[in-house]
């Protein structure tokens, strides 16, 4: 059994929810990966983004998401509201800021207010698994691999995962 793993670097924006078609690139690392019959795992260790996969809308807002993205941000937004505000929600608390500040050295209390990152995570998971079967994703006819970042806080550099098993 072979286990390759590769990772991808995006850059998501702040002020909306950034949404990465990281379908070519996990194509590619399969393909480097020699792998004809398995699984991939693409995978987020980062807590407020996600990973789906989902079919292309091709349709964009003038922001550049998707319409079925913009669909999507919309839900949410009704679910689980921009987090705008200190006490907006119990998270973050005094501990927390009290850790984000003198142990993750973050640049400012501001930066814990994307609870509702964290929460919209959970709704998606931060992993899809998806089969391998010749050499090939079976993604089906409109499949493509989303990473999403919720955290509407700053712009971040964020890391894609990506593990193939298989023969």
């Amino acid at each position: 059994m072979t286990i390759y793993r590769e990772e991808i670097s995006v850059k998501s924006e702040k002020n909306h929810p950034t949404f990465h078609d990281v379908t070519v690139q996990v194509k590619e690392i399969l393909a480097r990966s020699g792998v004809q019959d398995g699984i991939c795992v693409v995978y987020s260790h980062h807590t407020t983004c996600s990973v789906m996969t989902q079919e292309c809308s091709h349709d964009h807002t003038y922001y550049g998401l998707e319409y079925l993205q913009q669909d999507l941000v919309n839900v949410m937004e009704k679910l689980v509201p921009q987090c705008l505000v200190e006490g907006q929600y119990l998270h973050p608390g005094p501990k927390h800021i009290d850790f984000a500040m003198n142990e993750a050295k973050e640049v400012g209390e501001w930066t814990s207010l994307n609870t509702d990152g964290h929460l919209r995570s959970v709704f998606f998971g931060r992993s899809e698994t998806i089969v391998v079967v010749d050499g090939a994703l079976d993604l089906g006819e409109f499949g493509y691999i989303y990473f999403v970042d919720w955290d509407q806080i700053r712009d971040r550099d964020r890391v894609v995962q990506v593990q193939i098993m298989g023969e």
